[in-house]
Formats: structure tokens, C-alpha cells, sequence
């Protein structure tokens, strides 16, 4: 992640194509070492791409993924179908008080 960053930051900063170099200097000037393997790999991937359409597929990508939203939409779907009507008809969720424990089994109380 720290080199999409620095890579991303770099292409901010103006270049159209930020090199290994760039990044490794902007990761420097942070104080994180680069990891060679890692920079080689990601520059394979990104090589002759135009940012702009790489930021596009994975945008595609992120849309698949699931996000753990499934609340949402079950809360949004009666809105969508039975407007106020439906939501008068939820039921209330009731308030139970627990009980609390006393401290007569045991003779002693912890802030005694």
C-alpha cells in the first residue's frame, strides 16, 4: 500500500508516469525503505498503463467486493415499498432491565 501511495503521490505531484526512483524517494523521505521485490512487482503490473484507467478498473474491482452493508439495504427495502405506513407498522423492541446481582452470596463487595 505505501507504494500505490507514493506512486500516487508522485503522479500528483505532476509526473505522468512516476519512475522506481520517485517513489523510493518519496518513501525516504518518511523513512520507510523500499522493498525491491515488492517496487518490481508493482511496476510490472502498472508499466505502459495510464493511471487514470488503472484508478477505473479498480474502481470496478472495489464494486464486487462485499462491504458488510447487508443492514442497510434490508432497513432501506421496506422504505422503498410502504413509506411511513411500513415504518409504524415495526414492531417496538422492549427494554429489559437485568437485574442486578446483589453481594450477599459472597459477603464482600469489590469497592468495600
Amino acid at each position: 500500500m505505501k507504494i500505490v501511495c507514493a506512486y500516487l503521490l508522485a503522479a500528483l505531484g505532476g509526473k505522468s508516469s512516476p519512475t522506481v526512483d520517485d517513489v523510493k524517494h518519496i518513501l525516504s523521505s518518511v523513512g520507510i525503505e523500499a522493498d525491491e521485490d515488492r517496487l518490481k512487482l508493482f511496476f510490472a503490473e502498472v508499466s505502459g498503463k495510464d493511471l487514470a484507467e488503472l484508478i477505473a478498473a479498480g474502481r470496478e474491482k472495489l464494486a464486487t467486493v462485499p462491504s458488510g452493508g447487508g443492514g442497510v439495504a434490508a432497513a432501506a427495502a421496506p422504505g422503498a415499498g410502504g413509506g411511513a405506513a411500513a415504518a409504524a407498522e415495526a414492531p417496538k423492541e422492549e427494554k429489559v432491565e437485568e437485574k442486578e446481582e446483589s453481594d450477599d452470596d459472597m459477603g464482600f463487595s469489590l469497592f468495600d
